[in-house]
């Protein structure tokens, strides 16, 4: 499994049991109605084709998270011990599996199971189990229907502070830039708690990258959120982001595919945005319309608001002491990983960029960590230890570098020697010989 892959399902496995392993204290009661309603949902597991999670599975992903002190990859999946064997059902087999599920459209994988038992239905040596069942019915779009139940909406509040951001994205207005007209995109952030808007700023793209500095600024201002509750836009269900907020400690959560219903305090937000800040706005620049929205901001966080009957601002710091800070390296958080291996001529290659690592390091699998936007500044880690900074490998340098016997480097070496052209070999009176 790659790595990418393993940081995709560390970041859902975080997000399913941050509710425990967040510091907050549960009474006995509510951990047992959360556990409850964890193991009643459905979820989108990543590569997989199961859509609930057991009790078990939950306690066991929050033993192992706890018992390294809150170490992510403590939660990376481990490899099967059926690697390279094939986990599927034969053709027959599946072909029965089908033809019982139709013929029972609400019963259980448990029942479907029993019946293909009980009718000597099953091909010898085939091994049918809850996976592979739920494999077959997910491909042929034979899963339990919904049976048309209404479906059960309440109107919700976080608690406190910081216990729940919501985020999206607004088309905004088309702006001068470069002597042409282009479109802008408003991404903002607020704290469901309090209405306070985190932060909020007008770009020309709504792309991952320039999501992440939306997001980081809000840290740096507020503080770390508990869960931050997003929509399921291309930049919203990066990888990269999902570890970022993992390994912050923060859940991050995505609403059901066309259930706008979850996010109407920041779509409230966003109307308040179209009929009461973008009409009074006459600049004709992005850069002056971030300027208006932030001088705006201020008044909007100082005028009471309709639902909580307090304004923004009082709200968010009445309860100062559930605030949790960023980190002072935080920055960190934020870059990318790669793995890469150490060759034997100490070269490493990241991004079309050649690098050079330590010798300790020659032939071993290190970590790669930078910001996307300074590609050049690589931190090289190998088993939880920083190296320091690759440095960009210097072809003409490396020509001049002695090495001993034990092919220790001198660095002390002479420079270059001097180029004398246009003469190749001469002799006395400058005639060549």
């Amino acid at each position: 499994m790659t790595e990418n892959r393993k940081k995709k399902i560390a970041a859902f496995r975080f997000g399913i049991i941050c509710d425990f392993v967040n510091g907050a204290e549960l009474e006995h009661g509510q951990r047992e109605r959360l556990l409850r309603d964890k193991c009643g949902r459905k979820w989108q597991i990543p590569y997989s084709t199961r859509t609930h999670i057991s009790r078990s599975t939950i306690q066991r992903w929050i033993d192992v998270y706890e018992n390294a002190d809150g170490d992510l990859e403590s939660l990376y999946p481990r490899d099967r011990s059926d690697k390279g064997k094939s986990r599927s059902i034969d053709e027959e087999t599946e072909a029965s599996l089908i033809l019982v599920r139709k013929q029972f459209p609400l019963a259980t994988a448990e029942s479907l199971i029993e019946t293909m038992e009980q009718r000597e239905l099953i091909c010898p040596g085939t091994d049918l189990n809850l996976s592979n069942v739920y494999r077959s019915l997910h491909s042929h779009g034979l899963m339990r229907p919904n049976a048309g139940k209404p479906e059960d909406r309440r109107k919700f509040e976080a608690q406190f502070p910081n216990d729940l951001w919501q985020s999206d994205v607004m088309h905004g207005p088309r702006v001068e830039f470069e002597g042409k007209q282009k479109k802008t995109y408003l991404i903002a952030i607020i704290d469901d708690h309090s209405r306070l808007i985190v932060n909020a700023r007008f770009y020309f793209s709504e792309k991952l990258a320039v999501y992440i500095d939306v997001f980081e600024k809000a840290l740096l201002k507020r503080g770390l959120p508990r869960k931050l509750y997003v929509d399921n836009g291309a930049a919203f269900r990066s990888n990269h982001l999902a570890y970022i907020a993992a390994s912050l400690g923060i859940a991050l959560i995505h609403c059901r595919p066309y259930k706008p219903q979850g996010k109407g305090k920041i779509e409230r937000f966003f109307k308040t945005v179209r009929t009461r800040f973008l009409p009074i706005f006459n600049g004709r620049t992005i850069a002056e319309l971030n300027k208006a929205l932030e001088a705006w901001l201020e008044q909007y966080h100082s005028r009471k608001h309709g639902s909580t009957g307090q304004t923004p601002f009082e709200r968010f710091t009445a309860n100062m002491a559930c605030l949790r800070a960023a980190p002072k390296n935080l920055k960190d958080h934020f870059r990318k990983t790669a793995r890469r291996k150490v060759a034997k001529d100490r070269t490493i290659t990241l991004n079309g960029r050649l690098f050079e690592g330590p010798v300790p390091l020659i032939g071993k699998r290190v970590e790669l960590l930078w910001h996307e936007s300074r590609p050049e500044a690589v931190e090289i880690v190998y088993d939880k230890t920083s190296y320091g900074a690759a440095r960009p490998v210097d072809l003409n340098v490396n020509c001049r570098i002695k090495r001993d016997k034990n092919s220790a480097t001198d660095m002390t070496s002479q420079g270059a020697p001097k180029y004398r052209g246009g003469r190749l070999w001469t002799g006395k009176g400058g005639q060549n010989e």
